[in-house]
């Protein structure tokens, strides 16, 4: 009788905040991720600008890694990248679900992001989220390929109730 291979179970992600030493190496999954990449400039301005970050590591490797900006009263999630081969696995579902929680905990009233049209996956898990469709920026985004048009924008929000009732005035 034939049996099954054993493989190993993947391992957990360990989850925290994007370092100064991780800026290169972001910078680099960056550029295979994304069609119009963050510079290794842009993350390191979102360090030095305080912005939230995290990243998570399976075996010692990032394999997700985001940028959350807050302001007074709103916040808006910047980046939101997962390496192709951790997909579909709820990494992004939790990182952005985390960037939620750190938005209400400062007291945001609202969370705001933008998406590329195309990307039906994120679309998706920010609906499921809770964020809902509120506008179209024309021709926000580069083009994916050379001689390509510009691609469209969705901006999507997400009404944030407080952490905690607040006492009647």
């Amino acid at each position: 009788m034939a049996t099954l291979p054993v493989f190993p179970a993947p391992a957990r992600p360990v989850w925290r905040q994007l370092a100064p030493g991780d800026l290169a190496y972001v910078a680099a999954l960056e550029a295979q991720v994304h069609a119009a990449p963050w510079s290794l400039g842009n993350f390191r301005d979102a360090l030095a600008a305080g912005y939230v970050t995290r990243v998570a590591e399976c075996d010692g490797r990032i394999v997700v890694y985001g940028v959350l900006m807050l302001a007074p009263g709103e916040a808006q999630i910047l980046n939101v990248s997962v390496v192709p081969e951790m997909r579909r696995q709820g990494l992004g579902r939790a990182l952005v679900h985390q960037f939620i929680a750190d938005a209400r905990r400062a007291d945001a009233e609202q969370c705001f992001l933008e998406v590329r049209v195309s990307n039906g996956g994120a679309i998706a898990l920010y609906e499921n989220a809770g964020f809902t469709r509120i506008a179209r920026r024309t021709g926000y985004y580069p083009p994916m390929e050379p001689g390509a048009t510009r691609e469209d924008a969705l901006v999507m929000r997400l009404a944030l109730s407080p952490l905690r009732p607040t006492a009647p005035v």
